[in-house]
């Protein structure tokens, strides 16, 4: 019956008893003294009554404490100890009976504890599935990045080596395994890797990467490497060996090569052959016939010979190499053959295969040393014109061509048997010879074609631009201004330039565009054109977008560039980063391009600026940098570079635009009219 009265009237019944207990025991101690006035005197009777009432209230309180202590006291700390025990091990069971006198207090913890057990218990199942999750996805990531292509490496910021995959182990040649917390100076060449990491540091973007040619410690091997730093201060290193592509270029050239020289001596045979027929008398129509369809093939074989010999130079790709990445390589390769080599470079960016020139001038060295037992060379790079020269010099008699050409037959790698160096000459489209030189010295020297001084970006020009926003036609574009952002296409285009002043007669040199559909940038539609300027390029611009006069002699005029990229953007809207000033330098020529640019127009520039406010700065890398868009070292203050960088601005604004309820093209031009202004002090 007490368990089902309130814990309240509980307390309030307990301290009632006490009272109408002790109550009652004054009384009973009254009683017995009053009973023994007669015969003890009121003194004695007084006595006893006192000694009675008060015995019987110790009593009383002693039996209520019991009853406080065995009902309340243990049973909060058995519920205490309990809910504490649940807290912290998990597990324990509360016993809701110790506490049955205690009203509500026993169930309430009752359901806390289980509702803990229960959360606990999920918790615990969700953190194992997704324990299991991603130990499973750990263990694919680490299989991946074991028998991924390239090797990768991470490293701190003072270059301690924190992580390497399964092919870094094979490309580095360490033995076993390379060692963690160990300097990767241990399995690399010093020099190409602190540079490389300086200059990322010096860029102060997170999000840039560096390429670079590196040798390893152990052999020389020399890989070709790219850097990005990581958000800790270190950077990841992904190495790649180049011999394996080497040699499956070097087959293919071989296969078109034997194809040629297969089909022009049987040709040549066949025409000699009729020729013998002609001479008879039996059908001479017939044989002359012959005579000149033969003559014609082989003709025709020989013709292609020759385009195929004078072309296949510029048949492959070939990348950019710092020239002292080259000549580190060299001296190591130098070092692990026994030799000793100094080195002389200018800062100068090389185009060229940096494992085939490190493979064929340090196999020309070796060969040199065994033929006249010099073992010291220098190594002397130089600007010539348009491009470089690389001279291997030692203090001696010059070689004889006829031992250059033997030396030039044989593989320059072992790895790579059909790669000689004369396939690497005619690669760069180059030739190599023996020069005597002064003081007894003699020297083999090689030209590279193409080859620029790696001078430091210039500090930004302010462009003094002009922008007019009605140049959108209202009635031409009436359909285009209620068009949904995603559903309109996109040309995103660039230019670079002689310099910043169209009107006093600075012209194009390269025109790049890309296209964007349905919201996504087409990967295969692109537009990557040089063009002749009709003018001198400066130097100061050279050194911002690295394209010389050489480069741009055989190049179209802008006419023809100007109509090829009216079709390419005939129905888009055209973007670019500081529109107008592209805009001025094809406008201008409208004339002799025979079309007008009259396609609708935005400007990255100002749509950063609806999105992110007045007071951020708007130029490319900045927005890039927001973006979190990585424009890569060699890339940027390049048409085709700065163009793909743009287009993913682009794409990466437009949910945000729409997010503040811009979702038209119409919706975009009464915004960014509102910024227009801010060009004359935003320019890229």
């Amino acid at each position: 019956m007490l368990e089902k009265l309130s814990l309240r009237l509980r307390v309030f019944l307990f301290f009632a008893f006490l009272a109408v207990g002790s109550t009652a025991a004054i009384v009973l101690g009254l009683w017995v003294g009053y009973h023994r006035i007669e015969s003890a005197g009121p003194m004695s009777a007084f006595v006893m009554a006192g000694l009675v009432s008060g015995f019987a209230i110790m009593g009383l309180c002693a039996w209520v404490w019991f009853l406080f202590d065995e009902n309340v006291a243990r049973a909060i700390g058995r519920i205490a100890g309990g809910m504490r025990a649940e807290a912290h091990a998990g597990g324990a069971t509360l016993n809701e009976t110790v506490a049955r006198y205690l009203g509500d207090l026993a169930p309430a913890a009752a359901a806390v504890t289980e509702t803990l057990s229960e959360t606990r218990n999920a918790l615990a199942e969700a953190v194992q599935r997704e324990t299991v999750r991603l130990a499973d996805e750990k263990a694919r990531l680490e299989t991946l990045l074991a028998d991924v292509t390239v090797g990768v490496l991470q490293c701190s910021a003072d270059h301690q080596l924190v992580f390497y995959n399964g092919q870094a182990v094979d490309l580095l040649g360490a033995g076993a395994t390379p060692g963690l917390d160990r300097k990767v100076f241990a399995y690399l060449r010093e020099g190409p890797v602190r540079q490389a990491h300086d200059r990322l540091v010096a860029i102060g973007d997170a999000e840039a990467v560096s390429d670079l040619l590196c040798a390893t410690v152990a052999g020389a091997r020399v890989l070709a490497a790219r850097m990005r730093l990581v958000p800790d201060g270190g950077y990841v290193l992904t190495l790649r060996d180049v011999t394996g592509d080497l040699a499956a270029h070097a087959a293919r050239e071989r296969l078109l090569a034997e194809v040629f020289d297969r089909i022009r001596r049987p040709a040549a045979n066949l025409q000699t052959a009729i020729s013998v027929i002609a001479e008879g008398e039996d059908a001479p129509e017939v044989s002359a016939a012959m005579v000149e369809d033969a003559t014609a093939l082989a003709r025709a074989i020989n013709d292609l010979a020759a385009r195929y010999d004078a072309e296949r130079a510029g048949w492959w790709p070939l990348p950019m190499v710092r020239a002292t990445d080259l000549t580190d390589s060299l001296r190591a390769r130098a070092e692990a053959g026994g030799l000793s080599m100094t080195s002389k470079a200018p800062d100068l960016i090389l185009r060229c295969d940096g494992f085939e020139i490190v493979a064929l001038i340090s196999g020309l060295a070796e060969a040199v040393a065994g033929l006249t037992g010099q073992r010291a060379f220098d190594l002397v790079m130089a600007e010539d014109g348009a491009g470089a020269v690389i001279d291997l010099v030692w203090t001696g008699e010059p070689v004889a061509v006829g031992w250059l050409d033997t030396w030039l037959a044989r593989p320059v790698d072992p790895a790579a048997p059909d790669v000689t160096g004369r396939t690497v000459l005619d690669t760069h489209a180059t030739e190599c010879w023996p020069e005597r030189r002064a003081h007894g010295r003699a020297a083999i020297r090689l030209p590279l074609r193409d080859a620029r001084r790696a001078a430091r970006r210039p500090a930004p020009i302010s462009r003094s631009v002009v922008y007019d926003f009605e140049l959108l036609s209202k009635a031409r574009n009436a359909a285009v201004m209620e068009t949904p952002l995603t559903d309109l296409t996109y040309v995103v285009f660039d230019t670079e330039t002689t310099g910043l002043l169209p009107s006093q007669g600075d012209e194009i040199v390269q025109l790049a565009a890309v296209r964007i559909v349905n919201g996504r940038r087409v990967e295969r539609e692109a537009l990557d054109l040089l063009v002749n300027p009709g003018r001198s390029i400066p130097p100061r611009a050279t050194e911002v977008h690295g394209i010389t006069e050489a480069m741009v002699a055989d190049a179209p005029r802008i006419g023809e560039i100007g109509r090829r990229f009216h079709d390419f953007a005939e129905g888009a809207v055209l973007i670019a980063h500081n529109a107008p000033f592209d805009m001025e330098f094809l406008r201008r020529h409208e004339v002799d391009i025979g079309l007008r640019f009259d396609n609708p127009i935005l400007d990255t520039v100002l749509l950063s600026a609806v999105v992110f406010g007045q007071g951020e700065t708007h130029s490319l890398d900045a927005l890039t940098h927001r973006l979190g868009i990585t424009i890569p070292e060699e890339a940027r203050h390049t048409a085709i570079g700065d163009t793909l960088a743009t287009a993913d601005a682009f794409l990466k604004l437009l949910p945000m635009l729409e997010a503040q309820g811009i979702r038209t093209f119409g919706d975009v031009l009464a915004e960014v009219k509102k910024h227009g202004r801010l060009l004359k002090d935003l320019n890229a």
